[in-house]
């Protein structure tokens, strides 16, 4: 019988052993990292994380150092892919996977290093300064300053971040607060209200990139995604557990405990309790809804000499047939 003692809880942040130096090792590729071509769009971007930070989250792998660490892993390569601007620079070369600046390898490179017919950086030659004709200098200013030689900003709001938020489950039904670190390296500590479902967008006006020439900021948007739990189940507001029973506990009754949300409460089975009896738990799943017990009896493994000897000379009061329905015509 599986034990329902609550997992311990661990997360991307757990510190490596005292005696285990802490070694940073570079970060692998994010397409690698999350089995994606280098053309994958966002949408399958977001359903490669999705799928696997709820197959890695560490509330499903307690204790387990190297599954947190895929999982930082992950939400590393997913903050930069997830970002149309960081990306689009990785992919150019100007960013390493940890988005640390790469050197330039030239004046006016990333302006220019993918210019028109595929002129690319060269050494200086006949007519040309640092690989570049007089015209691509003039383009450059004439893109980037105005006639008084001042910076050309238009006004324009500034664009959304977007992060990727893993969940457990009991933080997902209970609510919390969790503190973030978006792609442009600031930290935002965001309140996740009780019962946030699946696939849900959390939106923090004003906390994205700031505007040009004086335009509003844009926006944080929170995606949600909620790891499943090891015991319980969501069913709009009502939780569902599946609870193994013994046949004692079954046919005589008893009481046992069962998780719930909040923690574990004192379930009472009443006698005669069959397989696939159904209890509820009033008022103990999310919000307003209720949690329900479905009882599972578990036959002991091994041998049991008494209780086979037993049914083999016992006759139910009530006889029934359990496959009634399902006979051959």
């Amino acid at each position: 019988m599986r034990s329902w003692k609550n997992a311990r809880r661990c997360g991307p942040g757990l510190d490596p052993p005292p005696s285990q130096p802490h070694v940073i090792a570079a970060m692998r590729d994010p397409y690698e990292i999350l089995g994606l071509k280098r053309d994958a769009d966002e949408a399958a971007i977001k359903a490669a994380y999705r799928k696997l930070a709820k197959r890695h989250h560490p509330d499903l792998h307690p204790g387990d150092t190297k599954a947190a660490e895929r999982f930082q892993e992950l939400n590393n390569a997913n903050d930069l892919l997830s970002d149309p601007d960081r990306r689009a620079r990785f992919d150019r070369g100007e960013i390493d996977a940890e988005g640390h600046e790469v050197p330039p390898h030239g004046p006016f490179y990333r302006d220019f290093h993918d210019g028109d017919g595929g002129r690319r950086y060269a050494g200086a030659g006949q007519g040309e300064t640092a690989g570049f004709t007089e015209d691509d200098i003039a383009a450059f200013f004439a893109r980037h300053f105005n006639a008084r030689g001042e910076r050309a900003n238009k006004r324009a709001p500034g664009a959304d971040l977007r992060y990727a938020l893993t969940l457990g489950f009991l933080e997902a039904a209970n609510g919390t607060n969790r503190r973030v670190l978006m792609p442009d390296g600031r930290a935002l500590d965001v309140k996740i209200p009780a019962g946030i479902e699946d696939g849900h967008t959390i939106r923090l006006k004003g906390q994205g990139r700031p505007g040009l020439g004086g335009g509003p900021a844009g926006d944080a948007m929170i995606e949600v995604a909620v790891a499943p739990h090891p015991y319980l189940r969501r069913a709009g507001d009502d939780v569902i557990v599946d609870l193994p029973v013994t046949l004692t506990e079954a046919v005589l009754g008893a009481s046992v405990s069962v998780p719930t949300i909040k923690g574990h409460v004192k379930l009472t089975i009443p006698p005669g309790s069959g397989d696939r009896t159904r209890l509820r738990l009033r008022g103990r799943g999310i919000r307003e809804g209720h949690q329900y017990v479905e009882l599972k009896v578990a036959i002991p493994p091994g041998e049991e000499p008494a209780l086979t000897e037993f049914l083999r000379g016992w006759t139910p009061s009530h006889p029934f047939n359990p496959r009634e329905g399902m006979e051959e015509p």
